[in-house]
């Protein structure tokens, strides 16, 4: 199988391709050093006649290999989705489900009172607004005999 091997420092990695099996750890002892990649300067060195003999004999690669010498033209094909989906954790769905719910019903009670609130000031707007009404009406009779004598 050919795969990536990872060597270089810590925040500075790049990738040796290899051919070993398909079990075996990358780190180990490999069949044999196909090339090497650099993700920082996009560097692919390979040795082409080596990686089509190795194809050639039936080796697998990796999706990410798949990707980069499809890429850069050494073979031909497709590219392959490199990453698989993950499956949804249930537990922290009902989580997510229960908590959306408990939030929905503090802001239901939070707009409760203040509707309340804003009807009877609404009533009590109203209700000044009356009285204001019936004493304009009692002074306005007085108003008016006063300009005419």
């Amino acid at each position: 199988m050919i795969k990536l091997s990872k060597i270089g420092k810590t925040n500075k990695k790049v990738f040796r391709l290899i051919i070993s099996e398909k079990g075996r750890d990358p780190y180990g002892r490999a069949l044999e050093i196909l090339g090497s990649y650099n993700p920082y300067s996009k560097d692919l060195q390979v040795k082409t006649d080596r990686v089509k003999h190795w194809l050639s004999k039936g080796a697998g690669m990796t999706e990410t290999i798949n990707n980069l010498l499809v890429g850069k033209g050494i073979i031909e094909g497709k590219k392959v989705k490199a990453s698989k989906v993950g499956v949804a954790n249930e537990k922290r769905a009902t989580q997510l489900k229960s908590k959306a719910d408990k939030q929905a019903a503090a802001k239901k009670e939070v707009e409760a009172p203040v509707v309340k609130e804003v009807e009877e000031n609404v009533v009590e707007a109203a209700e000044k607004t009356e009285e204001k009404k019936d004493e304009e009406v009692a002074v306005a009779p007085e108003e008016s005999t006063e300009v005419k004598a």
